[in-house]
């Protein structure tokens, strides 16, 4: 009994002493939020040394819409299944306009990630099919795995939701090619999530906004490749109104700066 109790007091110790030095490694990371006025959560996980820090630890299990950073698994799983044969093949725009010239046109997967292009993706997942999106999910354990809605708006309007930790823990078995998918089609699609480089880092990502819903979520999630390390990271954040969706790069590129990954 005595040895349980000191091996519990011993546990708790060292979750405090764990909890004590993320929070206080993170502590500075609160003005990047708060002089913004936003709610949110931010995961840093350093690949070489296998730690994370983490702000707002309380929110970083909650799970949300995935909204566009789906896409990643859509790309995967749309390659995969032959729903498109490269990233390089182009489907025809329809003619409908969707309120951006940008998407007003035809596209490939190189194009349609960086612009997030929903008639794009929507058109894949049809491809894809039900059956086979479910199956692919459930094999990845991708958050909940839950699609509910309709197969070409699940991730917008659906059932699936998705924690910063669970999104993290995702792009790492990705960077490692650990996904159940071929090598060639994961390295493929990390080629194709590069937003940002620089002779000193190359930074793959995606964003979200799952803007349907009452209570909007933004995302930025991927991850970031310097010389000697990759940091991947995870931001979700509250939108209150259309101008908050630019605080989703702004404050990751801002805690990036301040952790010295870029510059």
């Amino acid at each position: 009994m005595k040895k349980t109790l000191l091996l519990t007091l011993i546990i708790l110790i060292y979750i405090s002493t764990i909890n004590a030095q993320n929070e206080n490694l993170t502590e500075k990371w609160s003005s990047v939020f708060n002089t913004k006025n936003i709610n949110g959560t931010f995961i840093l996980f350093d690949i070489s040394s296998g730690k994370s820090k983490v702000y707002n630890t309380a929110r970083c299990d909650s799970a949300y819409m995935p909204a566009s950073t789906f896409k990643i698994l859509n790309s995967l799983i749309s390659l995969e299944t032959n729903a498109i044969n490269s990233v390089d093949d182009t489907i025809k725009w329809n003619g409908v306009d969707y309120g951006w010239d940008k998407w007003n046109k035809n596209q490939t997967m190189r194009t349609a990630m960086p612009l997030s292009c929903v008639w794009f993706y929507q058109e894949l997942a049809r491809r894809v099919g039900i059956i086979n999106m479910q199956k692919w999910i459930d094999s990845v354990g991708y958050g909940n795995t839950k699609m509910g809605g309709q197969i070409d708006n699940f991730w917008l309007e659906g059932d699936l939701r998705i924690s910063a930790k669970e999104q993290v823990e995702f792009i790492e078995r990705l960077i490692k090619n650990e996904l159940p998918f071929s090598l060639k089609n994961q390295e493929l699609v990390k080629e194709i999530m590069v937003t940002d480089s620089t002779e000193n880092y190359v930074l793959h990502s995606k964003t979200g906004w799952a803007l349907r819903i009452e209570n909007q979520i933004g995302w930025f999630v991927g991850y970031v490749e310097t010389k000697d390390n990759t940091w991947i990271f995870a931001l979700n954040l509250d939108i209150k109104t259309k101008e908050d969706s630019k605080w989703r790069k702004q404050i990751t590129y801002e805690i990036l700066k301040e952790e010295g990954i870029i510059n």
